[in-house]
């Protein structure tokens, strides 16, 4: 359809995007320095952001970037399951076939981490995504699986990742526990109006564009609609496009992108 009206030779706004090919925005080169820092230092970090900030998109770059033979990484979204499914899917990422107590579970984590660690060589990264949904007690049981030999040494390093929240909650008094064990803290920001133009011309050159397809002043309709969330641009932008296309545009002017805007509520 709007492909190949627009001389594209792939969809240019799509969640699959390679990281590779990423629109390198200051929000996304933080996060990934932040998370280059707790590779190195190892431990515990937090990653938050709004809803389509593109903190899972920059924790894949981050996971693409491990050499697997160093590292062995874990993903966990607790929204999949609950608390014991998660520690049961922490077992399993080990490599473990989970025991049935919780407190056997514990020591079957621990176990599994150092052998790991000190046996293979081999640094596990845990990255526990929508964190913002856990329960008090869970938080609180994070800081004791995590904790080694008396906190004396970190063999792992631990993602909590999830939405602005999540980073408030941390900072009451039954999670100050978890909290005082986070070295490294950062909270994704929306794209200013520059980087928004720049992030739409990025992914259309990507996708095979030769000319500009959207005005500046339909870039600009995209960042006040968007407020320059990655996630809100993909979806303007692709609709605009599919309108565009129905409406035989040869470019994406405001009209457009406020029509597009109306389809998707924005």
């Amino acid at each position: 359809m709007y492909k190949s009206y627009y001389s594209l030779a792939q969809e240019p706004f799509t969640k699959e995007a390679n990281t590779s090919e990423a629109f390198t925005s200051s929000p996304y080169q933080e996060a990934l320095a932040r998370l280059d820092y707790l590779q190195k230092a190892r431990g515990m970090g937090l990653i938050v952001g709004e809803p389509g900030a593109g903190k899972t998109f920059a924790l894949r770059s981050f996971q693409e970037s491990l050499n697997p033979s160093l590292y062995h990484v874990v993903y966990f979204p607790l929204s999949t399951g609950g608390v014991m499914d998660f520690y049961r899917g922490i077992a399993y990422g080990l490599g473990e076939e989970p025991n049935f107590r919780k407190v056997d579970l514990f020591r079957q984590i621990q176990s599994g981490i150092e052998r790991m660690y000190k046996g293979r060589n081999i640094t596990p990264v845990f990255i526990l995504d929508e964190m913002h949904m856990a329960k008090d007690a869970f938080l609180n049981d994070l800081s004791v699986l995590f904790n080694f030999h008396m906190d004396a040494f970190n063999p792992f390093i631990l993602v909590l990742a999830g939405l602005p929240h999540l980073r408030m909650r941390l900072g009451l008094n039954q999670n100050r526990p978890l909290a005082q064990r986070l070295i490294m803290r950062y909270q994704m920001e929306a794209l200013n109006k520059d980087e928004v133009s720049e992030y739409v011309a990025h992914h259309l050159k990507a996708a095979g564009a030769k000319m500009p397809i959207f005005t500046e002043p339909a870039l600009e309709a995209i960042a006040l609609h968007s407020q320059g969330w990655p996630r809100l641009i993909n979806t303007l932008a692709t609709n605009s496009l599919l309108l565009g296309y129905q409406m035989k545009k040869e470019n994406i002017d405001e009209e457009v992108v406020r029509l597009a805007a109306e389809e998707s509520g924005l």
